[in-house]
């Protein structure tokens, strides 16, 4: 067995030796089924083949042929394939590239494919195929694609280990993890001599594979070939048959195919099997019969047609195989990156070029497959992948593959925010009284636990706490002093907590009345940030408890600036109990935030206290969100940050994006970024996407932004190609060049072309803005200099690499002998009709510009009577509208120096001629009359091709033609009626046509009567006027709802009939739900798309002046109920 191949470079060109002898000799007259046979394959055409290869997951890898055209007359064509038909030539782009070389001096193309960054999906076989005219070569190799190895550790100290379980300073040092595996060299076994074609020929087909595999034979069409040769045996001449159907035929899904055979007997009767069946004759399968050949076609092949197909002449057969070749499938609907919270469902769609196709769905590189946690579904072209519940382990990208593309969505799974439904209520009791704090959240499975004042409270024959659905509550009962406080509910798992206060009220009695001056006792703990200061976040309950003393009880007044807060019902309100005057914001917002003045009064004095209250709030959204920059699959963002940070200064921000034209946005990062400008990777080139930020800052985070501009992930285009010099003057250069061969996504703005001199490093912008065209005139050149070109492309993602020109350029004039290449029309006489329009243009080539001059017949030429426009390259003679007088010999003329070029043209314009003069009866006999004429003074600039002659009776008054075309100025009209005297007229004809006057004889012909004369009955016309009458009536019908229908009738009568159609009665006006047509008395009513109420009875009346007829039907439409999808 021969040694396995070793993989070639990873990263690098692979290329092999070159072939100049055949490895096998193949027998030259047999072919392969499915080509064609007249292409014979010469395996000297390739003069280096690309091999096998084992490439690194993400590295490049490109692949070289050669092809020796020395002996060829055009240039080869090249196709590089996947699989058995896939052409990669049209899945050129970013990861597929082509590139094409000649060598000029070895008459030898190069032609070289790489594969940028390479995936799983590239591994495979492939196959180069050349062909030139009848000559055709191929190669195949295979791609295996393997893991990349990971990075050596930087710290090769980190590599040595100490025996022993102390410290870093004891035992010994260990070597060993720098040691490398060393594979063991095994002695070759002497190779045993075996013959593989006598293995081959006495095995079965379906092992051939194998065997080819294991000896190392890569061309397995050539292996077909000879076996075929080495066991044919000599067939019998068949007598039925003059040529039989190729052995295989191929042809692609939905186009035709015909397969011939040629008989021995013309008229012998032939039938045609598909899989044994007969086939019969239709639209789709048609038989043809010329002579001796038979023909049968197949139209719009689908897989279907893929079988063995016979054609039997009595007892001979001649078979064939048809193989349907399927096109590679696309996406057609990308996916979508989606982003969802735990729990949720999450479904990618995709949608593909073909029904019944198979797709590949991966999730990080790994195949996915139908399990309790993956699902797929399809419906004709769409696809899905659905997950049923999302969770933190479904992060990542997605990818699915089909035979003719890719495409990737990436999935962004979220924790569950809680969600407060119901919030804690203050409470104010009295002793032994019942309280009770409830609360509900949005998920019933959460837990949590009760605090009062911080402590955890345990619960106890008084105290009880319950969690039923999505409510927790806590109940105390037989309410006392020490149960006063802030309860808190605290769920487990989440940042979030709910707060209320219990408050208890005391009844105390007084007995013995006294004067106290009230006092204002200030609790600054808790929410006070210094001494007089609250804080409240924006949205949240604020209750403030001032506690009083003072006898008798004071008066409390609140106000803000000058506004007195009332103790009234409303968001911001003053509630009053005896020794304590609560202050209440429902609901803060940022005006409630200022200084709050509170005053308390009684007889024996008064009190006043300032507190000040600061509302803070999440930040304004930032602004002015704009892309920056862009790149193959990234983007730069900036934005500005928000006018209001809430009150608290910002952290950060988050980013979101979404492709335009998607609903879903897609987080790209979980921690708060704290700068204002921001990279976006992993993006596809060529798909727009915006852009949102969000501020956060101690409170929360904000509403997102406005979204950004729409943008576009490209990359600058690869540098133009064939840069070459058009045209040279005194102090200008003209440059053309050819687009470049990777575009991507972004297209091309334009181009921008810089010189500079030779020797010199500073390149000077030639135009100020990009051109769009593939050439440009370069000008206010330094002449006699020599000058370097360079051209690149500019797009939206940036310039191009340049092309530049190898050699430099001398700036001087080359004079170039004036020649003018006169068209082939105008080498003859120019001939064109009074007022047509006349637009010679005639190109000259010179150097430097000739001097033009048209003369006529010798003379300058009057601009006043035609237009002369001369270019660099041409001149133009424009007549708008023709006349007689110009007629004439032009002579033009191009001149540099004493160098001159001179042509003549010729040029009549024709009109029709007068008419004939002198028209004469010269003689009468019998019946017949002799007519004789002068041609006409006026022959409209051009040769009489000859006269029309008529005739009219005098009593009618009708004239007739006689004779056309004749050519002579003379004739005899024959077969004139006896009795009648008739007069005639001539009209001249030339290339224009007939005179517009005839000339009228001057005397006339009277035929004499002779025998006897019948009299006849005037003609008598038979009256056709007939009334309305239906020769076909109206039937009933029954439709489906919502597809169009149409009803019909026919009609007769004289005068044409009005056409009336009525739905129950009532006439159908111009309502574009129906569409009536007649033609020739077939009436049509079309109804589009029927609903139940077009149902009933249509009339359709014909009217005419001689009476009506009707005829009508019933309409009845039926809703099919669509049937109830499974539930999931």
């Amino acid at each position: 067995m021969p040694e396995p191949k070793k993989p070639g470079a990873k990263g690098e060109k692979v290329e092999a030796p070159p072939a100049d002898k055949p490895a096998e000799e193949l027998p030259e007259d047999e072919h392969v089924p499915g080509e064609e046979p007249q292409m014979s394959q010469i395996s000297g055409l390739l003069v280096a083949k690309p091999q096998s290869v084992t490439a690194v997951k993400g590295k490049n890898v490109t692949f070289v042929t050669k092809v020796d055209s020395s002996q060829m007359l055009r240039k080869p064509t090249m196709k590089w394939l996947k699989g058995k038909w896939m052409d990669l030539g049209s899945k050129a782009g970013k990861h597929l590239q082509f590139k094409e070389t000649y060598d000029r001096n070895t008459k030898i193309y190069t032609y070289e494919m790489t594969i940028v960054k390479v995936v799983d999906g590239d591994a495979g076989g492939y196959r180069c195929e050349v062909t030139s005219k009848d000559k055709c070569d191929s190669c195949t190799f295979d791609i295996s694609v393997e893991a990349a190895e990971e990075t050596q550790q930087t710290n090769i100290l980190e590599a040595f280990k100490r025996s022993g379980d102390a410290g870093e300073d004891a035992g010994e040092l260990d070597f060993s993890g720098l040691l490398k595996k060393r594979e063991r060299k095994q002695k070759e076994e002497p190779e045993i001599d075996v013959d593989v074609w006598e293995i081959l020929k006495n095995a079965k087909p379906c092992d051939y594979e194998k065997i080819a595999f294991e000896y190392g034979i890569t061309d397995l069409r050539g292996l077909l070939k000879r076996l075929k040769k080495m066991k044919k045996v000599e067939p019998k001449k068949s007598d039925a048959f003059l040529k039989k159907l190729d052995p295989a035929y191929s042809v692609e899904k939905g186009k035709k195919i015909q397969l011939s055979v040629e008989l021995a007997d013309p008229n012998a009767q032939v039938k045609w099997l598909r899989n044994g069946q007969e086939i019969k004759p239709s639209a789709k399968y048609i038989f043809e019969s010329v002579g001796g050949i038979r023909k049968l076609t197949i139209n719009k092949c689908t897989l279907a047609d893929d079988a063995a197909y016979e054609c039997v002449i009595g007892e001979e057969k001649s078979f064939t195989e048809v193989f349907i070749q399927e096109p590679p499938v696309t996406i057609t609907k990308m996916l979508d990156d989606i982003h969802v919270v735990v729990g949720e469902k999450v479904e990618f769609e995709v949608e593909v070029s073909d029904e019944g196709a198979n797709v590949k769905w991966k999730k990080d590189g790994v195949e996915l497959s139908r399990d309790g946690k993956y699902r797929f579904k399809k419906d004709g072209t769409k696809h899905w992948l659905i997950i049923n519940e999302a969770t933190a382990e479904d992060i990542g990208t997605y990818y699915v593959y089909t035979s003719g593309g890719e495409s990737k969505g990436e999935l962004e799974v979220e924790e569950k925010e809680l969600e407060v439904l119901q919030s804690i209520a203050d409470l104010t009791l009295k002793a032994a009284e019942q309280a009770v704090f409830k609360c509900e959240v949005s998920d019933e499975k959460v837990t949590g636990k009760w605090f009062k004042d911080g402590v955890e409270v345990i619960p106890s024959d008084r105290i009880k706490m319950t969690h039923i659905g999505r409510t927790h509550k806590l109940v105390i009962d037989d309410v006392k002093p020490e149960d006063a406080g802030d309860y808190t509910f605290v769920p487990d798992g989440y940042a979030l907590s709910i707060s209320a206060k219990l408050n208890f009220l005391e009844i105390k009695i007084d007995y013995v009345p006294r004067q106290e001056p009230p006092k204002i006792h200030l609790d600054t703990t808790g929410s006070f940030v210094n001494k007089n200061t609250i804080i409240v976040v924006a949205g949240n309950k604020l209750r403030f408890d001032v506690d009083i003393t003072g006898e008798p009880p004071p008066t409390v007044c609140w106000k803000k600036g000058d506004t007195e807060i009332s103790e009234a019902e409303g968001r911001v309100r003053v509630e009053t109990r005896k020794n304590l005057s609560c202050f209440v914001i429902e609901g803060a917002e940022r005006a409630d935030e200022g200084l709050y003045h509170i005053t308390v009064t009684n007889p024996a004095g008064e009190d006043k206290a300032d507190v000040m209250v600061k509302i803070v709030d999440v930040p304004d959204p930032p602004e002015n969100v704009k892309c920056t920059g862009v790149g193959e699959d990234s983007a730069s963002v900036q934005w500005d940050p928000p006018k209001f940070d809430g009150g608290v200064p910002v952290k950060g921000y988050l980013i979101e994006r979404k492709k335009k034209g998607s609903s879903r946005w897609t987080k790209l990062n979980f921690d708060i970024y704290e700068s204002t400008t921001y990279e976006a990777k992993k993006m596809i080139e060529g798909v727009l996407y915006e852009m949102r930020v969000f501020a956060v800052n101690g409170i929360g985070m904000s509403q997102p932004s406005a979204s950004s501009k729409p943008f576009m992930p490209i990359a600058p285009t690869s540098e133009p190609t064939r840069l070459t010099v058009d045209d040279i003057t005194d102090g200008t250069c003209a440059l053309k060049w050819l687009p470049p061969e990777r575009i991507g996504a972004g297209g091309i703005d334009g181009y921008i072309i810089e010189y500079c001199v030779e020797g010199a490093s500073e390149w000077v912008q030639a135009n100020e803005t990009p051109v769009e065209k593939n050439s440009y005139r370069v000008r206010g050149l330094p002449v006699g200099e020599k000058m370097l070109f360079r051209v690149t492309a500019v797009n939206i993602a940036g310039r191009s690499p340049p092309a530049v020109m190898a050699q430099a350029v001398t700036i001087r004039e080359i004079v170039e002998r004036p020649k003018i290449r006169l068209p082939r029309q105008l080498r003859t006489k120019y001939i064109k009709r009074v007022g047509e329009k006349v637009n010679l243009v005639i190109p000259f080539q010179g150097k430097p510009r000739p001097v033009v001059t048209w003369l006529k017949d010798g003379a300058p030429l009057d601009t006043g009577l035609v237009n002369i426009r001369t270019s660099d390259m041409d001149t133009i003679l424009f007549i708008r509208q023709v006349a007689r007088e110009h007629s004439g010999q032009y002579t033009l003329s191009v001149q540099i120096e004493n160098m001159e070029d001179k042509v003549n043209l010729e040029i009549q314009i024709v009109d029709k001629p007068g008419p004939p003069i002198a028209v004469t009866v010269t003689d009468v006999w019998g019946f017949n009359a002799a007519l004789e004429w002068k041609p006409p003074k006026d022959n409209g600039n051009c040769e009489i091709t000859g006269y029309t002659i008529q005739k009219a009776d005098l009593k009618t008054k009708e004239w007739f033609t006689v004779l056309e075309h004749n050519r002579r100025p003379s004739c005899t009209v024959s077969d004139l009626v006896m009795g009648n005297e008739y007069t005639f007229r001539v009209f001249s004809e030339n290339i224009c046509g007939m005179s517009d006057d005839a000339g009228i004889s001057k005397n006339t012909a009277a035929i004499a009567k002779t025998g006897i004369q019948q009299n006849l009955q005037p003609y008598k016309e038979k009256d056709m006027c007939s009334s309305p009458k239906f020769i076909t009536p109206l039937v009933d019908r029954s439709v489906i709802a919502g597809y169009s229908t149409a009803i019909s009738c026919a009609v007769r009568g004289h005068p044409k009939p009005k056409i009336i159609w009525m739905k129950n009665k009532m006439i159908i006006g111009e309502d574009p739900k129906y569409l009536m047509q007649n033609n020739q008395g077939v009436l049509t009513l079309n109804i589009r798309k029927p609903s139940l109420f077009d149902g009933g009875k249509y009339t359709c009346k014909a009217i005419n002046d001689l009476g009506e007829d009707e005829v009508e039907c019933k309409l009845e439409v039926r809703v099919v109920k669509e049937k109830e999808e499974v539930k999931k």
